[in-house]
């Protein structure tokens, strides 16, 4: 566990744009009003791993970092699946990610417990009005696509279409199951790596943040826990480093590439599992 001191920031509201943010928290509570059913149960964490699949593999070591090629079609589908997370849009997602990366736990971060607090790097980032503009120029490779800078546009009709989709076919209870409750722990589990990924864990790795490893995080978002191994090698598409490092969305895609859907999976460098030493940092890389 981490003796980083970090600080409690401020959580201020940001007004009329986050209220659909905590109408959805506040519609969990509906769970007590709708027929219970282990399948709608069922249904929430299978809606949970999958549009979490469109985070890690799509948003993040796709769109962001580029750890793995694949065709346009397949391409667009974890756009659109990633696009049903409701965390904005795709283009938005990895313009602003690639400026973490950039300027990790330093002036010009956008979430940073060690730098604004523990809730602004939840939380508080994402609802800022600060933060709303898609930066083009920083992802003129994916910009490039017109599907992709459709459904960035208009990043809230997937998850609407989910959700209406789900009350159609399985009535309220899947509706408040499948959407509501499944999107909210999605949300903060996703946000757990901005938060807590730099608070608790150990560090493998001598870098310039405040990154950690932590294995519950990487069990709960299919291998995004294993932070430092990542911030350490950030082009990796493999985050869990060693066999015994946890890492499904790791494991989806080799399995993809048995197939011919995902081709060219960029994995780390030798010498930085050769160097590995039991409880001592190792330099960072250039």
């Amino acid at each position: 566990m981490s003796n980083t001191v970090i600080p409690s920031g401020t959580f201020k509201s940001h007004g009329l744009a986050s209220i659909p943010f905590w109408a959805v928290h506040a519609a969990c509570g509906l769970v007590f009003f709708v027929d219970f059913s282990w399948g709608a149960v069922a249904l929430c964490f299978a809606l949970f791993f999958a549009r979490m699949f469109g985070i890690t593999a799509g948003y993040h070591r796709y769109f962001s970092h580029r750890s793995f090629k694949t065709g346009r079609g397949f391409q667009f589908f974890l756009a659109l699946l990633g696009t049903m997370s409701v965390q904005k849009g795709v283009l938005w997602w990895a313009s602003n990610h690639r400026v973490h990366h950039k300027y990790s736990d330093l002036e010009g971060d956008l979430h940073s417990p060690s730098r604004d607090g523990f809730w602004h790097s939840h939380v508080g980032w994402i609802l800022s009005p600060d933060h709303e503009e898609t930066h083009y120029d920083r992802i003129p490779d994916l910009a490039k696509y017109p599907e992709l800078r459709w459904l960035n546009e208009h990043f809230l009709v997937p998850p609407v279409a989910l959700a209406v989709a789900l009350f159609a076919i399985g009535g309220a209870s899947w509706l408040v199951w499948g959407f509501f409750v499944s999107t909210t722990l999605l949300w903060h589990a996703t946000f757990t790596i901005n938060s807590l990924s730099h608070v608790y864990g150990s560090r493998r790795y001598d870098t310039t943040d405040t990154s950690r490893n932590n294995v519950w995080l990487a069990l709960l978002t299919m291998g995004e826990g294993w932070h430092n191994n990542h911030h350490h090698y950030m082009n990796s598409v493999r985050q869990g480093f060693f066999w015994w490092e946890v890492d499904m969305t790791f494991y989806i895609l080799t399995a993809l590439s048995w197939v011919g859907v995902t081709w060219d999976l960029i994995k780390p460098p030798a010498r930085l599992l050769e160097t590995e030493i039991a409880g001592q940092p190792v330099a960072a890389a250039e």
